[in-house]
């Protein structure tokens, strides 16, 4: 008998076959077929029929709807970084993470040496409700143990959520205690929230940190800035790094709060007409005078371009920060009859100034994916002078102020990234959230005392000990950490900073933490001391 001359690029030609078919005019079939756009009827023909083979005739059994899944999103690899397949199965996660909420039990946790733990219940959730803590582990879910199991979010996300309404049992060990306890936690709606915190860092200014763009981020953000002026905030800093953008919508809406008049906020230009757009402010704003600083870095992307640059070209913010991550095409949501989702590029954005937010992405995708590498190598992050712009690409403020483009967007005061503390070890310990696991293991076993005290006098007067540190470094070689003193002497005053402020967050939540961490805040601290550039924007 012959030997057989199946290698293994012969086995798997038709699954080649199926990634670099013209998988576009499928979909062109599928979506636009009462008004098809050139020879799509034949390429869509191919297609099928190659599925068809592949499916009747090949040696080996094959999932088709995983081979059709692959190969469209191989396709979109060549067209532009942002358009995208998203399968049926990761739909409503995607979608989540913009609608404001979910249904399951309502709480922030961490999955650490292969143990659930809670970093704490959403506020008004049921697992509050039902009485579950910070620091908890969560052993068993109905009965099934967990811990010691191969957990991932997506694995806790199938156990916890689930329809408003139904019920889940959760065995709890908590701190020193011998027993696990048990709870029965009933799950409903649970909000998510895009503005982490909203405080007076002094009597005059104000603070807001937005981490994403949902349909809800407008209204937080009224409530937010509402509350801040009761309290006596004549200027504020807006907080928009390694925010990676969301609904525009949401971010002209937060523009239209800061910009008077009928000024310009963005437009878009696509092929289709239908798609071009221009966006002005509309009604009169909650804080159109006072000074405005706006902090960026370059995970600040899309929906935080938009509102970054709206405010820079029309003059009304102090942008801080280094330069925005470039991420200026406009997608829409297509549903398709599985359910599963197209996220299809139709137009791009351009500031006011007429700047393109979009970074070029002609090159593979492998160079758009690794840009912010490159640009940490050849110094960007470090220093204002390692970029050059292109003067072709320079355009002119509402005021006559310079900006460039080319893709994102420059702060008009730089701050370099501060790596001065920063050692192998004290990325293990973030690599394994040491950190933070030591602070709800100590808040756990220090609760009544660490509770007694206001925000105020903590800040003042809890102070993170050598002592306890030399704790911290038993805990962390426990956990497979082990100490290099050299290294952690040179981290000790990030760790200390951290440590001190995950603490707070388990007694006083996201305020608590901004409270601390932002006191040791480069960028932040470096904002603040161009306030009169800021108002002299304000008064123009």
């Amino acid at each position: 008998m012959g030997k057989s001359n199946n290698s293994r690029f012969n086995i798997k030609l038709p699954f080649y076959l199926a990634l670099v078919l013209a998988l576009g005019i499928f979909i062109g079939a599928l979506f636009f077929s009462s008004n098809p756009k050139g020879d799509i009827g034949s390429s869509y023909k191919k297609y099928a029929e190659i599925l068809s083979y592949i499916h009747n005739d090949y040696v080996d059994t094959v999932d088709i709807n995983t081979l059709v899944d692959y190969s469209i999103s191989s396709m979109l690899d060549k067209l532009d970084p942002h358009t995208a397949y998203i399968p049926k199965a990761k739909t409503e996660l995607a979608d989540s993470q913009l609608e404001g909420g979910f249904e399951g039990i309502g709480i922030e946790f961490n999955i650490f040496r292969d143990t659930l733990i809670v970093v704490s219940p959403v506020v008004g959730g049921p697992s509050e409700a039902a009485g579950l803590l910070s620091g908890d582990k969560i052993v068993k879910v109905n009965d099934s143990i967990i811990t010691g199991t191969i957990l991932s979010n997506a694995s806790v996300f199938s156990l916890l959520r689930g329809e408003k309404g139904s019920s889940v049992k959760l065995s709890v060990k908590r701190g020193k205690q011998p027993n696990l306890i048990d709870y029965t936690v009933i799950r409903d709606k649970i909000p998510t929230y895009s503005l982490e915190v909203a405080y007076m860092l002094d009597e005059h200014t104000g603070y807001m940190k937005i981490s994403r763009f949902s349909e809800t981020t407008y209204e937080e953000f009224k409530k937010g800035l509402e509350a801040l002026k009761k309290e006596g905030m004549q200027k504020l800093v807006l907080d928009l790094r390694d925010n990676p953008g969301g609904y525009m919508k949401m971010a002209t809406k937060i523009a239209d709060e800061f910009l008077s008049g009928s000024k310009l906020i963005i437009y878009t230009k696509g092929k289709e007409a239908k798609y071009d757009q221009k966006i002005y402010a509309n009604q009169a704003g909650n804080f159109e005078k006072g000074a405005l600083i706006v902090l960026v870095n370059e995970g600040s992307a899309s929906a935080s371009e938009i509102l970054t640059g709206a405010l820079q070209d029309n003059d009304r913010a102090l942008i801080v920060g280094r330069r925005s991550f470039g991420k200026g095409l406009v997608q829409i949501p297509i549903t398709l009859e599985d359910q599963s989702e197209l996220r299809l590029t139709i137009a791009r954005y351009y500031s006011p100034s007429g700047r393109c937010i979009q970074k070029p992405y002609a090159d593979t995708p492998d160079d758009y994916n690794t840009d912010l590498l490159r640009r940490y190598k050849h110094g960007e992050f470090f220093h204002a002078d390692s970029i050059r712009f292109n003067d072709s690409l320079k355009y002119t403020t509402l005021h006559g102020r310079t900006v460039y483009g080319g893709g994102g967007i420059m702060p008009d005061i730089f701050v370099a990234r501060d790596t001065s503390g920063f050692t192998s070890y004290l990325l293990k310990l973030y690599g394994k959230n040491i950190i933070r696991e030591y602070a709800l293991t100590y808040y756990a076993n220090h609760k009544e005392t660490l509770e007694k005290s206001d925000l105020k006098t903590y800040k003042e007067k809890f102070a993170v000990s050598d002592a306890l540190l030399k704790q911290f470094q038993d805990f962390a070689a426990q956990n497979g950490v082990k100490l290099n003193k050299k290294q952690f002497d040179k981290s000790k005053k990030i760790i200390r900073s951290d440590i001190k402020a995950y603490l707070a967050r388990s007694i006083w939540g996201n305020k608590g933490f901004y409270s601390v961490f932002n006191e040791s805040d480069i960028t932040l601290l470096h904002a603040l001391e161009h306030w009169k550039e800021a108002e002299t924007l304000a008064e123009n």
